[in-house]
């Protein structure tokens, strides 16, 4: 690890009467906290995408305002869901959203988690899909999103096209295109099969918050073996550049009397989780509390956080700005130091080179 950032579910509750927030004031917060942590010296900030919930829905303008009150953190989604999503209109606002940013997005895309609505995509228009999961419809979409960033030609121009200096029948791209775009694009891999696929396709690999197996292993362990799985694959594919890995973990250090009220371990909270997603039964990381000198021994013991380049810090987001700022800044002070991280003034973060 060399890097953290923040991953925010944005979940803001019931009604203000139930103790929970407004969607108003969840987007705020998001760009308040985004704007500490990048004067803090974190390196990422990523925001999970939800449909039809209390949760962040359409990520774009949220990334947009983050990335033009910032200067140096990364903004991006853990993970954007392609079942939901036009591609092409989708690789039009990410190449606009990476030239606003200049070139700080780390833009999280995956077939997607579980969502409150029963086949939802089907509703945003996209039908078709003959997997109950939509994993069909999620990757196609994917590999028209992708040719579409790299300029490959989606249409032909009209006869005589209109405000346009294209030859007539001339065949066109998606416009804006950020040409460095493709390096900034990330996967999100919850199996082994999944980190292989995204190393081949050569692009950054975020491993899932639970994965789809239980072998009895430690989560850790487990995830280090996807990322080798993934760099093994990105390097027989032959690709030459250097990719990145993050991996989320919920880590909260006690440095305060406040610390230790809030976030003391609770029953059950500091071992992983085995439980049934999609009808697969997964294993779901531990919670990580302590104090600061603890937290550096376990997370050091972390196969998968020593393995990847980013370590992605799951944020109570719903609880405000302050507390936020409070949780990333003392592991920014206390931790973070000790596993190597280098802040973001120190330039954008760099993968480990993959072996051939």
């Amino acid at each position: 690890m060399r890097a953290f950032g923040f991953l925010s579910f944005g979940h803001y509750g019931g009604s203000p009467a139930q103790g929970g927030i407004t969607a108003r004031q969840m987007l705020h917060d998001a760009i308040d906290i985004a704007v500490g942590a990048d004067e803090l010296g974190v390196n990422n900030a990523s925001f999970r995408v939800h449909h039809y919930a209390r949760q962040s829905a359409s990520p774009m303008p949220l990334l947009s305002a983050v990335a033009a009150r910032t200067q140096r953190i990364e903004v991006g989604t853990g993970v954007i869901d392609m079942r939901y999503e036009n591609p092409l209109y989708l690789a039009e606002e990410a190449a606009a959203l990476d030239l606003i940013a200049d070139g700080r997005v780390a833009l999280g895309i995956s077939r997607g988690a579980p969502e409150a609505a029963d086949r939802g995509w089907e509703s945003f228009g996209y039908t078709g899909s003959t997997d109950p999961r939509g994993a069909d419809i999620a990757r196609s979409k994917f590999d028209v999103f992708l040719k579409a960033i790299q300029g490959a030609p989606m249409t032909r121009a009209a006869a005589q096209p209109y405000m346009s200096d294209a030859a007539p029948h001339a065949p066109l791209a998606i416009e804006p295109q950020s040409p460095d775009l493709i390096r900034h694009i990330w996967w999100g891999a919850g199996s082994r099969a999944t980190a292989e696929w995204t190393g081949e396709l050569g692009l950054n690999m975020m491993s899932s918050t639970l994965l789809t197996e239980a072998t009895g292993a430690a989560f850790g362990d487990l995830q280090a073996e996807q990322i080798d799985a993934f760099r093994t694959a990105f390097a027989a594919a032959g690709h030459s550049h250097t990719p990145r890995i993050s991996v989320s973990r919920s880590v909260f250090p006690i440095v305060t009397d406040q610390d230790r009220r809030l976030f003391g371990i609770r029953s059950g909270q500091d071992a992983d989780q085995i439980g049934i997603i999609d009808g697969t039964r997964s294993t779901f990381g531990r919670t990580y509390t302590g104090e600061p000198d603890q937290l550096i021994e376990q997370l050091t013991a972390d196969a998968a956080v020593q393995s990847a380049d980013t370590l992605m810090l799951t944020i109570p987001s719903q609880a405000g700005v302050e507390l936020n700022l409070h949780i990333l800044q003392s592991f920014a002070e206390h931790v973070a130091p000790a596993l190597g991280w280098k802040p973001n003034t120190e330039g954008p973060v760099v993968g480990d080179p993959v072996a051939s």
